[in-house]
């Protein structure tokens, strides 16, 4: 079977378990035993670590059909499943040490820069608080993301953006996961206090943007296709992704209830031409957003396979797509939310907790499309003003 088969196979374990993964505010035991089974884990990981380096567009699929039934275990199963891909590019000795006694071993992250690191002799000390680490409470290590020194690329030097990776040994969570959406995923902090890290642990983001195509440690030995894909569209189709699954997971409830509602007057709703269309839109939104991630896992394959570079042109429109796809997506559950019971408004309401878990998806800083409609729009146009987004 393949990951997507596995993973529409546990759909209704999932589903079941979902209200248990909220009230608990992280993963229940049986849901991360699921996703596990599925091996969506380890889509990403190199064959020589145990993973089957699976393509993106059949990763993102299963991570889409996981969300469709949780979507909580599917923002976690998309989330922590992209990292292995990261920890391929990093020297062979921090693969060995996060996966040579357990390549099952899975870690979460938390890549906003908002901590402390200075370099110093051998490594690099780290101290401060992280936020949003999805499945930081299932997870074996995490990886971080920090501002420390600069890079310079074609003459022009630029703040250096470092992935650091801990173990779990090496930090403490913070419970703080209290939220109206995704509560299942346990997105806790991280703190660090006053901690060395050694130089194999640390890797510059900027040379998998900046300097895509420079080889790094990892592809000395994880030399194939899948490795040489541009970080950052890897990490927004991941985060679309989460989205999309989300936004199925409403579609389908929605459409279940709306069968057999009855209006004020007692005549069923599914016979109102104007839900019928709003359901027919809704379809339309939704699955273009899906076809558009497979679209650019797709292509972006493709290029990665005829050992080609997708330019800064081709990244920002990547980004761009997949980012305002899942938005469209969004908008088409919030207009469809409008077309549900007033009894939405209650907690306990199964469709309150799916639009509360499509709205906190959307809020991620990766969907933010203000940014990447300018990277794309602005050079399309040949604008000198260009906005600082990671390509």
């Amino acid at each position: 079977m393949s990951i997507i088969e596995k993973a529409q196979a546990v759909h209704d374990q999932l589903g079941l378990a979902d209200f248990a993964c909220s009230e608990q505010r992280s993963l229940t035991d049986s849901s991360w035993e699921l996703i596990q089974s599925t091996g969506v884990l380890q889509a990403l990981q190199p064959r020589r670590w145990g993973g089957t380096e699976t393509t993106p567009a059949e990763y993102f699929a299963a991570v889409i059909e996981i969300g469709r039934a949780s979507a909580s275990a599917g923002w976690v199963s998309s989330v922590v499943g992209v990292h292995p891909w990261h920890i391929a590019l990093f020297p062979e000795q921090t693969q060995k040490e996060c996966w040579g006694e357990n390549p099952r071993a899975a870690y979460a992250s938390a890549y906003t820069p908002l901590g402390t690191v200075t370099k110093v002799d051998g490594g690099y000390t780290v101290s401060g608080t992280w936020s949003f680490s999805t499945g930081i409470d299932r997870c074996d290590g995490v990886i971080l993301g920090a501002m420390c020194g600069e890079q310079v690329y074609d003459g022009q030097a630029f703040p250096d953006f470092v992935s650091i990776i801990l173990h779990k040994n090496e930090y403490h969570v913070e419970d703080v996961w209290r939220t109206a959406g995704l509560k299942g995923t346990g997105s806790n902090n991280v703190v660090v206090t006053d901690l060395f890290v050694p130089e194999h642990r640390v890797m510059s983001n900027l040379v998998l943007t900046k300097g895509l195509g420079t080889p790094v440690p990892g592809q000395e030995l994880n030399d194939g296709a899948l490795y040489k894909l541009p970080w950052a569209v890897l990490f927004n189709l991941c985060i679309s992704s989460g989205a999309v699954g989300a936004c199925y997971g409403f579609l389908d409830l929605w459409t279940e209830e709306t069968t057999t509602r009855r209006t004020n007057y007692g005549t069923l709703l599914r016979d109102e031409a104007v839900i019928q269309a709003e359901l027919a839109d809704a379809i339309f939104a939704i699955d273009g957003a899906r076809l558009r991630i497979m679209r650019a896992c797709e292509e972006l394959m493709a290029t990665a396979e005829a050992g080609e570079i997708p330019d800064e042109d081709a990244r920002a429109f990547y980004r761009w797509d997949v980012a305002k796809a899942a938005q469209v997506a969004v908008d088409a559950v919030t207009h469809l939310m409008r077309k549900a019971s007033g009894r939405t408004a209650f907690v306990d309401h199964p469709l309150h907790q799916k639009f509360q878990d499509v709205m906190a998806a959307s809020g991620h800083a990766f969907l933010y499309t203000d940014s990447l409609a300018k990277a794309i729009g602005g050079r399309r146009l040949h604008s000198d003003l260009l906005p600082a987004v990671h390509l």
